[in-house]
């Protein structure tokens, strides 16, 4: 047995039996294979047992902020065929980039004599200076010297403008008055002495606004000769920062399979963001595919999973599976899995191929389909197959958006659509206006302990890992659903959701959150686990038809 890399971890039991999968991972959509499987229960095991300075949210006892972590295996083959896995944690762990067992990250900032130690102390000293001079009386002093004299300049300049807009009201009341009751010879003086009167006014506040413009001139210039000082340090700053950013961007390298390098600043300049994002290449799937490129390892399968409590704002079960993340991961790990025989991506492929759109209601202005799981509401990216392209394919002579609200590609049921423009305007403003009833069936993964209620949890884009939602309550848009229990059977529970708004993933993110019913939808592969579907169906709708201003109820089998 030849020696193995520092990180290469064994089997602790024979996994001969295990045939090995025919291709590579592909780590944005998948379910993990037997070998990832069990290396990940060993890994798990060893977690468990590790004292380490961080607090995952398991032991109520711990002190710290609470942080769970996403870790992965790589399941590797090394060149005398023995298979074996590497582990690794994304970010940091207790603070630190190194631990026993796990593979190193791609770049080290971390030693105490590495440019990126050297620069920050850099940057501390930069905002230690900023922060002293911000502090400091004399800017304190200068800064409130100038607030107070832009105040009462307001303020002196308000009153005088008011008292010139009652004097005119005054002098208009004045020769309205004179004018009547007086001869042509006196009105003339009278007029004569409101013109002057105005004319004070006016020079009064000539003055006045000279007065207070020399005034801030003079403390503005002293202000600004303080804040100089500040401007350039976080001038410096900027520059040493952007500097600093650019580096490390250079300095995280990255191999693929056909012995590639690219630096992490390369791989994004090809993207929309050009720029890396914040912990790009700090991920566990960069960090295992890294090693095991460098120590000439052959991967076999990968999986990451969770460990520890769920963050607040996303849906993260404690030793679940898990994708690799979409923003940060994805551009990386194209360039590294050049040269694999990879899984094909399930996101290219044609969900609907073979399937049939049910018809269940039509008349000469709307019609109703009973759409199927995976099953696009309208074109994709990638994927042009829809309902909207069948029923434009189906009705040439419809007009209109056709769609009048969607549902989640995984999602079955009851889609609207209009057969005009002026159908799709009124049937769009019931929905919009909340007047169209929804009722939606789904089974989820656990015994829910209340009968009905009512979650409200906002919800947001997760910008870094299209198209997940999160859980915000700074940015996220308003997202109610009322729910009612129907059974409990086999540690599952089947409901009734009633959506008040229709937020993208609404019921999925409000079915799995913690805040929300904690149980995920049965088959939710973004929030919850794999199966063959995800149990979730529009079942029924009930709305007002434009023409007829009859109510019409439409429903539809539940298939599970």
């Amino acid at each position: 047995m030849t020696q193995k890399p520092n990180c290469f971890i064994r089997f602790q039991r024979k996994v001969d039996h295990v045939a090995l999968p025919e291709r590579f991972t592909f780590p944005f959509y998948y379910e993990p294979h037997e070998l990832s499987t069990i290396a990940a229960k060993q890994l798990q095991e060893y977690i468990s047992l590790q004292k380490w300075d961080h607090n995952f949210g398991l032991n109520p006892d711990q002190e710290g902020m609470v942080i769970g972590k996403m870790f992965g295996v790589l399941v590797v083959q090394s060149v005398d065929g023995e298979l074996g896995y590497l582990a690794a944690f994304s970010g940091k762990l207790a603070k630190e980039n190194h631990h026993p067992m796990f593979v190193p990250p791609v770049f080290d900032m971390l030693p105490k004599d590495s440019f990126f130690r050297q620069e920050e102390k850099e940057l501390n000293r930069l905002n230690q200076e900023i922060e002293l001079l911000e502090n400091s009386d004399p800017f304190k002093e200068a800064l409130e010297s100038l607030q107070s004299a832009k105040y009462l300049s307001d303020k002196e300049l308000s009153d005088h403008r008011r008292l010139i807009k009652e004097g005119k009201k005054a002098r208009k009341q004045k020769r309205a008055e004179a004018k009547a009751s007086l001869n042509d010879e006196n009105y003339v003086l009278i007029e004569a002495e409101l013109v002057k009167l105005s004319l004070d006014d006016q020079f009064q506040y000539k003055r006045l606004v000279k007065h207070w413009g020399t005034e801030l001139a003079q403390i503005q210039s002293r202000f600004d000769e303080l804040m100089l000082q500040i401007k350039i340090l976080k001038e410096e700053r900027k520059t040493r920062s952007a500097n600093l950013q650019k580096r490390l961007f250079d300095e995280y390298k990255f191999l693929n399979a056909e012995k590639e390098w690219k630096s992490l600043w390369s791989i994004f300049s090809f993207t929309e963001q050009q720029v890396p994002p914040a912990g790009a290449g700090e991920c566990a799937a960069p960090k295992l595919m890294q090693y095991a490129y460098q120590n000439d390892l052959k991967p076999i399968a990968m999986a990451e999973f969770w460990w520890g409590a769920s963050p607040k704002s996303e849906v993260r079960k404690h030793q679940q599976f898990y994708p690799a993340c979409r923003g940060k991961c994805e551009p990386i790990l194209g360039h590294m899995l050049k040269g694999l025989n990879v899984d094909p991506n399930p996101m290219l492929m044609n969900p609907a191929e073979g399937k049939v759109l049910e018809v269940i209601y039509e008349d000469e202005f709307i019609l109703a389909v009973n759409k199927p799981a995976e099953f696009l509401s309208v074109p994709g990216k990638t994927i042009i197959d829809s309902v909207y392209t069948r029923i434009k394919a189906m009705y040439p002579e419809a007009t209109g958006p056709l769609i009048v609200h969607r549902l989640d590609m995984s999602t079955s049921g009851i889609l609207l659509l209009a057969k005009t423009k002026d159908m799709h305007k009124s049937l769009q403003r019931q929905f919009l206006k909340r007047t169209v009833k929804k009722r939606y069936v789904a089974l989820l993964d656990g015994e829910l302990n209340q009968t009905s209620g009512e979650v409200d949890l906002p919800l947001r884009v997760d910008i870094d890992n299209r198209p997940h939602q999160l859980v915000c309550y700074d940015h996220g848009k308003q997202a109610r659903t009322k729910w009612e229990l129907i059974e409990v059977k086999d540690g599952k529970s089947r409901v009734h959701f009633y959506p008040i708004t229709g937020r993208t993933h609404q019921l999925r993110i409000h079915s799995a959150h913690q805040s929300g019913l904690n149980s995920p939808i049965v088959g939710d592969d973004l929030y919850g686990t794999l199966s063959d579907r995800l149990h979730l169906h529009a079942a029924q709708l009930e709305f007002i038809h434009p023409v007829t201003k009859e109510s019409i109820t439409l429903k539809s089998h539940v298939p599970f």
